[in-house]
């Protein structure tokens, strides 16, 4: 039985490289779009700023691991014979959901899908073995860490919200002071936004990308016999600032004697930035289930117990996933990244929605972005009438476009779709939230976060025109429909496999993975036969 057993485990490592690929596909719209779409850096540094990103983020992605073992379901609730079904189930399904979307172009969000596959699987298995033992469903309350999931859940929606509004406001903001000749406004003001971007990267992203690691825990002589993450906690506001200082006169210093492009620096950093907080956050989402598989298998086989009386008590216990695994990961992300075409086909799609220039819109008008711009255009209307016309003047001024916007700063003579301001924003919000709840193990969608705060400064900027603004909302709804669509299907298809392995065996696994392979190679054909996608 062991060989069978370890049969399917090398069925799971299988399948983790490959939801790596596929997940990195979809996921690379987060952290690439921004720094494409403003069209100041050149695709291949692009791409050695996010690699770079992607490498680091993936060696601080540790402490999430724990996310997959013991957030959704009770592991001590199943024996071996069940996790196994319920790890392999999700690994399929993971795949399946993810290579769709990725041929549809339309970002989803790989920590939704392994969530509420984690959570399908472990409902069904729970409801297969109360019945079983002849119980009643009011005990799934035993196996599925109800408190947990939920926080979960309602964690990543409201992520969608937040992240739309805090977008949304500091996009205004800083358009407002800055507006669309941000660039010939005087060095202390650039120096200050430069300063503040500098200063979140820095706090939020690198200091929490330390405390991801296995070492942040260990005690140093230089820190006064403190850990990494208490030295951090009792000095954080001491960080910020010496930062705050510190990145103020660093960028003074670049825009006023070398006349550096701030902006352009600040995108690049961002980038380089949210690719490690993505790495960090969402490394659990492609490799958390089959680290937990194989640790299970391993505390298995050193057992005498069969593994259906193998209560698998280990998952409980504290995580510290090896530093090769998250090398390994992080080394097979880049290489994806680097060759994937189906990801520029996805980042295609957030550039479009979010375009400050008239385009061929990608999407037809549906019936509730026809409502959510008719509300929109009753709210400006009431909001011209209770505010004074000076400061709607003045607003109106801020948000005037340059006469040549359309041909400033693009590298390759195209029009970008958006400038440096927007794309610096779209970079440093999305990093701070993503790397927030990174650091309070919070596994948020960051394809949520940065299609959202993208989204919102969309908004702000007044990229949605009267004659866009019905498509590029209705495109908005598609994409959260899809999201939707993402955590029902993962829930459904999850479930089902479950029941179909645990009905069948070693059978069902075979006609399943034969399923889902024919799926995979159909939907990359029909990928092919669209041709090389353009950004």
């Amino acid at each position: 039985m062991e060989g069978a057993y370890l049969f399917i485990i090398g069925i799971i490592i299988f399948l983790a490289v490959s939801d790596l690929i596929v997940g990195v596909s979809n996921d690379a719209v987060n952290f690439l779009n921004s720094a494409i779409g403003s069209k100041v850096i050149s695709f291949r540094n692009i791409m050695i700023l996010a690699s770079l990103g992607v490498a680091i983020g993936a060696l601080s992605s540790s402490g999430m691991m724990e996310i997959a073992r013991k957030g959704i379901f009770n592991p001590e609730a199943f024996f071996f014979s069940d996790i196994i079904i319920i790890f392999l189930s999700v690994m399929i399904t993971d795949i399946l959901i993810l290579d769709l979307f990725n041929s549809w172009g339309l970002p989803t969000s790989t920590t939704v899908s392994i969530v509420f596959e984690l959570l399908g699987a472990a409902v069904i298995m729970s409801i297969i073995k109360i019945v079983d033992a002849d119980g009643s469903l009011v005990e799934i309350e035993n196996y599925i860490n109800v408190q947990k999931a939920t926080e979960i859940v309602i964690g990543i929606l409201l992520s969608v919200f937040i992240a739309f509004s805090i977008g949304a406001i500091i996009q205004w903001l800083s358009r407002l002071i800055l507006t669309f000749d941000f660039e010939s406004k005087s060095i202390l003001l650039n120096s200050i936004f430069g300063s503040l971007s500098f200063t979140s990267i820095i706090n939020f992203i690198l200091i929490k990308g330390i405390k991801g690691t296995p070492y942040s825990s260990e005690t140093f002589s230089i820190l006064d016999d403190l850990t990494i993450n208490e030295f951090i906690d009792s000095n954080i506001f001491l960080f910020w600032i010496i930062s705050l200082i510190f990145w103020y006169i660093l960028s003074m210093i670049a825009i006023y004697a070398f006349k550096v492009d701030i902006y352009k620096i600040i995108i690049g950093v961002g980038t380089f930035s949210l690719a490690l907080a993505f790495a960090g956050n969402d490394l659990v989402n492609f490799i958390g289930v089959p680290i937990a598989a194989l640790e299970s298998f391993q505390s298995w086989s050193l057992s005498s117990v069969s593994a259906s009386d193998f209560a698998m008590t280990s998952l409980s216990e504290k995580v510290s996933t090896k530093p090769l695994y998250l090398f390994i990961s992080g080394l097979i992300m880049v290489v994806t990244l680097w060759f994937s075409s189906k990801a520029k086909n996805v980042v295609k799609t957030s550039l479009d929605l979010s375009n400050q220039n008239e385009i061929d819109e990608r999407f037809k008008a549906n019936l509730i972005g026809k409502a959510l711009v008719s509300l929109g255009i009753s709210l400006n209307k009431f909001l011209k009438i209770i505010l004074p016309k000076n400061f709607l003047i003045q607003i109106n001024n801020s948000f005037k476009l340059k006469d040549n916007y359309n041909l400033t700063d693009s590298i390759d003579g195209i029009r970008p779709s958006f400038d440096k301001l927007r794309a610096s924003l779209n970079l440093v919000i999305a990093a701070i939230l993503i790397s927030i709840a990174t650091s309070y193990k919070l596994p948020l969608s960051t394809t949520y976060v940065t299609f959202m705060v993208a989204m919102g400064t969309s908004l702000s900027d007044r990229a949605w025109s009267s004659e866009s603004a019905i498509y590029r909302v209705s495109g908005v709804v598609s994409v959260i429909g899809g999201w939707f669509l993402t955590a029902l299907s993962a829930f459904i298809i999850c479930g089902l496999i479950v029941f179909v392995i645990n009905l069948l065996k070693l059978v069902g696994v075979i006609i399943i993975l034969l399923f889902v392979i024919i799926i995979i190679i159909n939907n990359h054909r029909k990928f092919k036969k669209k041709g090389e996608i353009e950004i």
